[in-house]
């Protein structure tokens, strides 16, 4: 009687024990060092010309925001890159968050893992009639573009320090890269 106790003691260990680790293993990951604030969340747009990228929510950055990624693979001129802000206004996915968006400024020239491109801040008009502003990020890498949109209620420079902050992490490093094809 004591040898079967002590089977069933321990079996419901491992049991527990295996059904924390699942659990830890299931939920949504906070990105490493760098990220601990952002958890990736579902791609909430519909299907379009491009695959979905990665969406990302920070409810600790300041502000509640939102940060979207993803390739657009052949997208880019192979020469000169992200050349300037309309190249910015056409890549950069705003329209999927909002149609109705105006440039607050003029764009800035930037670098993410390794790429060069540009910058720019937004006035968005989301349903309902809320004001946020976002950041529209397109860098190149040969012919292919990586375009991201962090948006929210904070102030642009805000919007655009957390997302490059979290953008420069070795895990999105990793994923921009093998997105890009690794080349």
């Amino acid at each position: 009687m004591r040898r079967f106790s002590a089977i069933v003691i321990a079996a419901l260990a491992f049991g527990a024990l295996s059904g924390v680790a699942a659990y830890q293993k299931m939920r949504p990951q906070a990105a490493g060092a760098g990220g601990d604030h952002w958890q990736e969340i579902a791609w909430p747009y519909p299907r379009d010309g491009w695959p979905a990228g990665r969406a990302f929510r920070c409810d600790d950055c300041g502000n509640h925001i939102e940060l979207y990624v993803r390739p657009k693979i052949g997208f880019c001129n192979c020469d000169t890159g992200v050349a300037d802000d309309d190249e910015v206004d056409r890549v950069a996915d705003l329209d999927l968050i909002s149609e109705r968006f105006a440039p607050l400024a003029p764009g800035k020239v930037i670098r993410v893992a390794d790429m060069s491109g540009r910058s720019r801040a937004y006035d968005l008009d989301m349903a309902g009639g809320v004001r946020h502003r976002a950041v529209g990020i397109a860098v190149s890498h040969r012919c292919d573009v990586l375009v991201a949109v962090v948006q929210g209620r904070a102030r642009t420079d805000e919007l655009q320090r957390a997302a490059l902050q979290f953008l420069q992490t070795g895990d999105m490093k990793h994923w921009m890269m093998a997105a890009l094809g690794g080349r």
